[in-house]
């Protein structure tokens, strides 16, 4: 392992990790309200295109790293999608 593996592992490592306290606080809470779909979007679709990116190079840092991002992150947006769902549902429910 270089020492430009070792530097992206760390790298990849840190913004992993950034992600777990807003998963945990997101499933905990129930509460997705204030996340923006849009960004979580667009974040996920860039996070599969550097996996596919590492991938490509055969980088294992990259490759680990958007790996376990991507899970992460579209697990914060499968949440706020759920969220949302059933906000909805609820405000049809009361109108009904």
């Amino acid at each position: 392992m270089t020492w430009f593996d070792i530097v992206g592992a760390i790298a990849g490592t840190f913004t992993t990790l950034s992600f777990v306290p807003q998963v945990v606080k997101t499933w905990r809470s129930g509460c997705a309200e204030d996340l923006s779909l849009f960004m979580f979007t667009l974040f996920s679709a860039g996070v599969l295109l550097w996996l596919i990116y590492g991938i490509a190079l055969g980088s294992l840092p990259i490759i680990l790293a958007n790996g376990i991002t991507l899970v992460l992150a579209l697990s914060i947006l499968l949440l706020k999608i759920r969220h949302s769902l059933r906000r909805r549902e609820s405000k049809m429910v009361g109108i009904e």
